[in-house]
């Protein structure tokens, strides 16, 4: 029988949490361990978009008292792809069956919602923080859990276009490679590698080797920093 980890019914994908944001305070990492795979999950790092929830409802069961990740409900491949379905990152895994672990993509992008943080798919390197494949990234201004979106945009109804204009770019030589990401205290994320920004369609507003991303929420540019943060008294910590 697998070991189905507790996590408390405030931090989990809830069927009922129609919001992307979420918050709680859940040990850093819960992990479940089956026949075949591990599934892991880091509370702080969940924006609850539920696509675990509906797409494996028999693996990450919403709404339950006690163990809710089930890693033997349902099948290896089944888990993997609602695992990388997982904007944010919170939900990894490690594969026991010699199946291929999660690669970067083919395109790094960065993809703009609507009203909420921007979801980056890449071989992502934050500074101060590490590797990653998926993050959802703060740019409301307001997350308790910077760079990373912790849901305070639902909670202040920050309001942000996912369909800011397309900019004039070229197309880039070389389209993945590893992403860095320095956050600036005080300041926007400052982004280097190559990167498609889309918005929420998957439409391209820019392809860009180098950007200053808005984390503020105040730029009249968003995505894009337009100094804004200086003006306003921004502060990250």
């Amino acid at each position: 029988m697998a070991d189905m980890t507790n996590i408390d019914s405030t931090t989990r994908p809830s069927s009922e949490d129609k919001s992307e944001g979420g918050s709680g305070s859940a040990p850093a990492i819960e992990e479940a361990r089956g026949r075949n795979i591990v599934i892991r999950f880091e509370s702080k790092r969940c924006i609850h978009s539920r696509n675990c929830v509906l797409d494996a409802p028999e693996v990450f069961r919403a709404n339950v008292k006690g163990p809710w990740l089930n890693p033997d409900g349902a099948s290896t491949e089944n888990i993997v792809a609602a695992a990388r379905g997982c904007p944010s990152g919170a939900i990894t895994y490690e594969r026991l069956d010699g199946g291929p672990a999660e690669t970067p993509p083919p395109v790094n992008v960065v993809r703009i919602r609507e009203n909420g943080p921007l979801a980056v798919h890449a071989a992502i390197e934050v500074e101060g923080v590490g590797a990653m494949l998926r993050a959802t990234l703060c740019r409301c201004g307001a997350s308790t859990n910077k760079p990373f979106c912790d849901g305070t945009h639902v909670a202040i109804r920050f309001t942000a276009s996912g369909e800011p204009p397309s900019q004039p770019s070229e197309p880039l030589d070389k389209r993945d490679g590893v992403l860095a990401i320095s956050p600036v205290s005080d300041g926007p994320l400052n982004v280097r590698g190559n990167v498609e920004i889309c918005s929420g369609t998957g439409r391209t507003v820019a392809r860009t080797k180098r950007a200053a991303i808005c984390r503020c929420g105040g730029s009249e540019n968003k995505p894009f920093c337009d100094g804004t943060h200086a003006r306003i008294g921004f502060r990250t910590a």
